[in-house]
């Protein structure tokens, strides 16, 4: 796990962005406060689908987000965006 950059914003969230490993995706900026991420953003990957979800975990405990993305895979690969997007997250949280 590649965590390139780290910084509390001045409204109190964590804003992380994590060298992916594994995926199409090069970096994950997410942003998570009071356990909530508030923001996500993919840089590179299949565009539609990083889009996507990026859009559906703003809002979501980051608890939740892990439990239920944490392990997928992408076909034959051992990890897949949303499992690098958990990775980002718990790095967000330490």
């Amino acid at each position: 796990m590649e965590l390139a950059q780290k910084e509390t914003m001045p409204d109190g969230s964590v804003k992380a962005i994590y060298k992916t490993q594994g995926t199409c995706s090069q970096y994950i900026e997410v942003g998570v406060k009071d356990g909530v991420v508030t923001h996500c953003h993919f840089y590179g990957g299949c565009d539609g689908n990083t889009k996507g979800l990026a859009q559906l975990v703003v809002g979501m405990k980051a608890e939740d987000v892990i439990s239920k993305l944490d392990g997928t895979r992408c076909g034959m690969k051992a990890t897949s965006c949303p499992d690098q997007l958990c990775r980002a997250i718990e790095q967000a949280m330490k």
